[in-house]
């Protein structure tokens, strides 16, 4: 097996992980399985082994990145890369890989000092030094070396008195330095490396001009924050001002106060006649977001001198404030088969916070059981504007509830909720059912026998019909749409009835055909029609074929009498119950009489094997049923 000693591979830090990086391949003059069957990598933390088999005894090994590299922690990585045949005994070959970092500019200069000031008496030669500033970059090469300048803010009237070397950091004097113009002076200094895409950090450099004269006091405000959040601690900085006064002795000493009743205080520096402004109480935005802050400097001569400065201070916001909805909880009424995809109702929640503290976004809260909401509403998350997602049917939902959670874009975000009652309300969007007669095919016909010599009022048969509805939608009534003789036969049009309205004749034909329409009572009533055959038939035949029907019949009328004594008997109970409950509350109260008297109407639909219009109210029962 053959294979050299080292490769040299060069990364630059930039490099992402996931990133592949080819390494030599080893040769081996044997073939099959005695030649290259594996690599092996040294152990680190940046780098693993991919191998790829391209078949005919050749495996390529490649590096693949898997942890960002960093030069400044680690400029050179040792690895080693070990081939594997698979004779016996097994022969191995070793190959090292160096692989170079290379530097990237990913590092800002860095001022060696927090803080740089300086002194300088009035009339200093020019070329005076006044301070140097020195700063460092880890980089290397170009990315590490460092020039200064003056930063971007700096008054052009600052740039006549003072130079800065751009390789040194050196400030010299290059004008004139006066006192009556100027006590002290604040440079702001950029240091920048000279990378392709460079990197610069500011400091500030403070110089003070010593001399006496005579002057009013001055305040000039060297660092100054415009805005401060809400919820800044007390003592919290807001701007560092200087005073100075030309005078000298007792004409030139100072004493700074702030006018207003405000939040702030002055708070005296380690350095003379420095000052900062600093919080005093708790800051809130949402009672007062901008103070005029101002600031008295009044020497101590007689007569005395003052200068006032007025700083104006905004108070920024901060996420202090949840959303509150507008109204808790939401009722919403929604009537079924509405369109899908199609907006419903909306939640609206408002915030007392400001910009992205005050941006809400809406979310449907999902509980652990996963209730499939998801499943037919959504919500727009900028307006809460709720959608369904497909048509709801009263038949199979009435009414649901679920949370709408709103939030804020603050951070972290904060968020509340309110809870959404949904009442489906009902269409007529059920036609009603035939269920009886109906035929062995399914379809709603059916033979009636029935002797001659029947009276009149002698019950032929009746029509059943359920509507899936309630209320109006789904009262049924029923009407004849066809007959053969209209004065043979009648349809009590509540209950489906068919009668006879005489006495059969000779001339009387066998066989009538009854087209019954049973239709509910909605807006846009929806109908079916029933075909009943009555054929005419002697005495004795009559008598033969109503035993095997009544037998068959007889059946179906008990389960659904039964199922029905079941259903009302529960009604009734409750129905009892409530009034008892009611009369003992209104009795404490002597109100019985008026109570009985303004009850509402309840009317409860009873589902069964045919229709039943149960009318309950609180001074009677009226039930119609087969």
């Amino acid at each position: 097996m053959e294979q050299r000693g080292r490769q040299m591979l060069d990364i630059s830090e930039s490099a992402l992980p996931g990133a592949r990086f080819q390494l030599q391949a080893a040769r081996d003059a044997d073939s099959g399985s005695l030649s290259v069957q594996q690599y092996k990598l040294s152990h680190n933390e940046h780098f693993r082994l991919e191998v790829k088999d391209r078949g005919e005894d050749r495996k390529t090994p490649s590096l693949v990145l898997q942890k960002p590299l960093d030069r400044e922690s680690v400029k050179t990585h040792v690895l080693r890369l070990t081939a594997v045949d698979g004779g016996k005994p097994v022969k191995s070959g070793n190959i090292e890989i160096i692989v170079d970092v290379l530097d990237v500019n990913d590092n800002s200069p860095v001022f060696t000092k927090e803080l740089y000031s300086a002194t300088l008496k009035e009339n200093v030669p020019l070329g005076t030094v006044v301070i140097q500033v020195n700063a460092t970059d880890l980089d290397q090469g170009a990315n590490g070396e460092i020039i200064y300048s003056f930063g971007n803010e700096v008054d052009v009237k600052l740039m006549d008195p003072f130079s800065i070397d751009p390789n040194t950091g050196e400030i010299q004097v290059t004008g004139p330095i006066d006192f009556e113009k100027s006590k002290s002076y604040e440079i702001d200094i950029k240091a920048s490396d000279k990378g392709q895409v460079p990197l610069a950090s500011d400091k500030s450099v403070m110089i003070t001009v010593i001399d006496v004269n005579d002057n009013a006091p001055e305040i000039e405000v060297t660092s100054f924050s415009s805005s401060i959040k809400e919820d800044a601690k007390i003592g919290t900085t807001v701007a560092l001002i200087s005073v100075s006064d030309l005078d000298s002795g007792i004409n030139g000493k100072i004493i700074c106060t702030i006018k207003e009743d405000v939040p702030f205080i002055l708070s005296p520096s380690l350095q003379e006649n420095m000052y900062a402004v600093v919080t005093k109480s708790q800051l809130d935005r949402e009672e007062i977001s901008q103070y005029d802050v101002t600031i008295t400097a009044k020497d101590s001569g007689d007569p005395s001198f003052l200068t006032e400065k007025t700083i104006s201070v905004v108070i920024s916001d901060v996420n202090d404030n949840s959303p509150e909805f507008s109204i808790s909880p939401y009722t919403f009424y929604i009537s079924e088969n509405n369109s899908p995809a199609a907006p419903v109702f909306s939640v609206k929640a408002s915030d007392r916070d400001e910009s992205d503290n005050a941006l809400i976004s809406y979310h449907i809260c999902r509980d652990e059981r996963g209730d499939q909401l998801s499943s037919f509403l959504n919500i727009n998350p900028e307006n809460g504007e709720i959608l369904a997602l497909k048509s709801f049917d009263f038949e199979t939902l009435k009414t649901f509830h679920f949370h709408v959670v709103a939030s804020d874009s603050g951070t972290p975000s904060l968020s509340s909720n309110v809870t959404v009652n949904v009442f489906i309300l009902d269409q007529n969007d059920n036609a009603p059912v035939i269920l009886y007669p109906v035929s062995s095919n399914g379809s709603a016909e059916g033979v009636e026998e029935i002797p001659r010599n029947v009276n009149a009022g002698h019950l032929v048969t009746k029509v059943r019909a359920y509507d899936a509805d309630i209320g109006y939608n789904g009262w049924l009534l029923f009407s004849l749409q066809e007959v053969t003789d209209h004065s043979l036969f009648g349809l009590d049009r509540y209950t489906g009835q068919i009668r006879t309205l005489r006495s059969f004749t000779e001339t009387d034909e066998a066989e009538h055909k009854l087209i019954i329409l049973v239709k509910d009572n909605g807006n846009v009533s929806l109908s079916a029609t029933a075909t009943v055959i009555v054929k005419l038939v002697e005495p004795k035949e009559a008598f033969a074929a109503s035993d095997v029907k009544s037998s068959t019949k007889a059946d179906e009328d008990n389960n659904v009498t039964f199922y029905l004594m079941i259903t009302l008997g529960s009604v009734s109970a409750l129905f009892l119950i409530s009034i008892v409950v009611l009369i003992s509350m209104q009795c404490e109260k002597g109100l019985f009489r008026n109570a009985i008297t303004e009850l509402p109407h309840v009317t409860v639909a009873v589902p069964g094997a045919e229709t039943c219009l149960a009318s309950f109210s609180y001074t009677n029962i009226i039930i119609t049923s087969s």
